[in-house]
C-alpha cells in the first residue's frame, strides 16, 4: 500500500504539527492534579491526543501518564510505543531556540525534534495515511505516547500495572535503523564499604563521576600522610599536588556511554592504579588494592570474574560510572552490561560475590533484563523486510549495549529513526531532524504498520 502520495502532500501539516509540539516545553516538572509528571509533559500529551482527534482516531488518556490512539478492530493490537517527554534544553545552542520547532536548511530544531516527537509525529500521520488509502487492518494499530521515557519509564510501569492492554508485536521509533533486535542486559548497582583506617595514610576525599552510565572523565582523592608520598605516585594523565598535611591526587580520563566503557579511559580506575602505589595499611590498603587489582582500567570484568561474551551481542562490559567518600563510607556505582542470551541468575551472584570478598555490600540495584528477539522471527522478518523495500539496502539486525523504550514493553523492537551513517544530534545542542528523514520515517513506518496489522 503506497502512502508516500499522502504524506507528501501533507508534508506541511506533519511539520507544523511536530513544531507545535517541539514548542511546549515537556521536560518533567513538579507533580501535581491531572500532571503527573509535571504540567507542560502533560499539556503536550493533551495537544497530541487533540492532533488524533482532528484526524479522526479514537484516543485515550490513562491518569495523564500515557495516551493513545487507535485504528481498526479485532481483538488484537499492533503497538508503535513513542514518548513526548524531553530532556532539559542544556546549553550551546546556536542555530535555533530549543523550543522553537524552527525550520531553516531542510532541518526542523528543536529539543525532540528526533527524539522523540519528530517519529511520534510521523506515526500519527503514517496511521492518517493508512486510513485514507481505505486500509481495513486486521489488527487494531494503537500508537502509545509516553511521557516519562527519560526519567525512568514510570509512565509504562504505570501502565502495565494498571490493566494496560499488551501488543501482540510492534515497534518504538527510538533507536536505529535497520532494526534491533537484542538489547543487552542491565544491572545498575550501587555498593559501599566503611573504612576503619589505620596508619599514617588517611583518606579524607575521593570522587568522580556524574552517572554510573558515563566514563568519568576526571576523579580526584586527597588523603593526610606524610611530605614524601607525593614522590611515591607515577602514571600517565596523573597529577600529585601537595596539600596542607598531605596531598591531593587527580586522575584524568576519557569519557564515553556506559554501554560501551571500552571507547573511553575510566578515570576512577586511573586514581585507584594511583593510590595503590602508596605504602597504605588495613582496610583502606585492601580496598585499594580491590579497586586497582580487580577494577582498574579494564572493561569486561576478567579479574571480578565476570567475563562472558556470545556471538550475538559480544562481551560483558563493566563501567565503575561514580564514588564518592563521605562519613567514611566508600561508595561505588556501576552499570554492568551483559549479553543477550546470558541472564540475571547467571551474573548476578558473581557480581556480589566479587564485591563481598571485597569488603563491599551491595546498597542499590536496578536491573533491566535483556531483550532479544532472533532474526527468524515473524516481527523481526517482517521489520527487515520493511526497511529493505524502503531503502534498497540490506537489513541486517543489530544488537546494543544501550537500553530502549523497547523494553518497557513486551514484544517490542526498536526500529528507526536514526538511518545508518546519519548525524546524532539527540540529547545534544541544536537538535534537529532533516525535513527528509522525517517523511521518509512515515513512509517507513505505515509500511510496518501495515505488515504487522494486514
Amino acid at each position: 500500500m503506497d502512502c508516500k502520495p499522502y504524506l507528501r502532500a501533507h508534508a506541511d501539516e506533519l511539520i507544523e504539527s511536530l513544531a507545535a509540539l517541539i514548542r511546549i516545553p515537556s521536560v518533567e516538572g513538579t507533580p501535581e492534579d491531572g500532571a503527573p509528571y509535571g504540567r507542560e509533559v502533560a499539556r503536550c500529551l493533551r495537544e497530541t491526543l487533540a492532533l488524533c482527534e482532528r484526524l479522526g482516531f479514537r484516543t485515550g488518556n490513562m491518569d495523564h501518564r500515557i495516551g493513545w490512539c487507535e485504528y481498526g478492530e479485532g481483538e488484537e493490537m499492533i503497538a508503535v510505543l513513542g514518548h513526548l517527554d524531553v530532556v532539559p534544553a542544556g546549553d550551546g545552542w546556536s542555530e535555533a531556540e530549543p523550543f522553537s520547532g524552527e525550520v531553516k536548511n531542510g532541518r526542523i530544531y528543536g529539543r525532540g525534534a528526533m527524539d522523540d516527537k519528530g517519529p511520534v509525529v510521523a506515526a500519527i500521520y503514517a496511521l492518517a495515511a493508512l486510513k485514507a488509502a481505505g486500509f481495513i487492518p486486521a489488527r487494531r494499530i494503537r500508537i502509545l505516547f509516553g511521557t516519562n521515557e527519560e526519567t525512568g519509564c514510570g509512565d509504562m510501569a504505570w501502565y502495565r500495572e494498571h490493566g494496560g492492554e499488551k501488543p501482540v508485536m510492534g515497534f518504538t521509533p527510538d533507536g536505529e535503523y535497520p532494526v534491533i533486535n537484542g538489547e543487552k542486559g542491565i544491572l545498575n548497582g550501587t555498593f559501599a564499604r566503611r573504612l576503619h583506617q589505620t596508619g599514617v595514610y588517611r583518606l579524607t576525599r575521593l570522587e568522580g563521576g556524574t552517572a554510573s552510565n558515563v566514563v568519568p572523565a576526571y576523579a580526584v582523592a586527597e588523603l593526610q600522610c606524610p611530605a614524601d608520598a607525593a614522590g611515591r605516585i607515577t602514571g600517565e594523565k596523573i597529577t600529585v599536588t601537595p596539600i596542607k598535611g598531605g596531598i591531593r591526587v587527580e586522575a584524568q580520563g576519557v569519557s564515553a556511554h556506559g554501554s560501551t566503557p571500552e571507547q573511553g579511559e575510566n578515570a576512577l580506575g586511573r586514581l585507584a592504579l594511583a593510590l595503590a602505589q602508596l605504602p597504605l595499611e588495613g582496610e583502606l590498603a585492601e580496598c585499594m588494592a580491590f579497586l586497582a587489582g580487580r577494577i582498574g582500567m579494564e572493561t569486561r570484568g576478567e579479574s571480578l570474574g565476570l567475563a562472558m561474551r556470545d556471538e550475538v551481542s559480544g562481551e560483558l562490559t563493566v563501567n565503575l560510572g561514580t564514588a564518592a567518600f563521605a562519613d567514611e563510607t566508600l561508595s561505588l556505582t556501576f552499570s554492568i552490561r551483559y549479553p543477550v542470551t546470558k541472564t540475571y541468575d547467571e551474573v548476578y551472584p558473581r557480581m556480589t560475590r566479587a564485591f563481598t570478598l571485597g569488603g563491599f555490600a551491595e546498597t542499590g540495584m536496578h536491573h533491566d533484563a535483556a531483550l532479544y528477539l532472533p532474526p527468524e522471527s515473524e516481527l523481526i522478518r517482517k521489520l527487515c523486510a520493511v526497511y529493505e523495500a524502503a531503502t534498497g539496502e540490506k537489513a541486517v539486525p543489530k544488537s546494543i549495549g544501550g537500553g530502549t523504550y523497547a523494553k518497557s514493553m513486551p514484544n517490542l523492537v526498536a526500529f528507526g529513526p536514526i538511518f545508518p551513517g546519519d548525524e546524532v544530534r539527540e540529547h545534544q545542542p541544536d537538535e534537529y531532524m532533516l525535513v527528509e528523514r522525517l517523511l521518509q520515517n512515515a513512509e517507513i513506518i505505515a509500511a510496518a504498520m501495515y505488515e504487522l496489522a494486514k
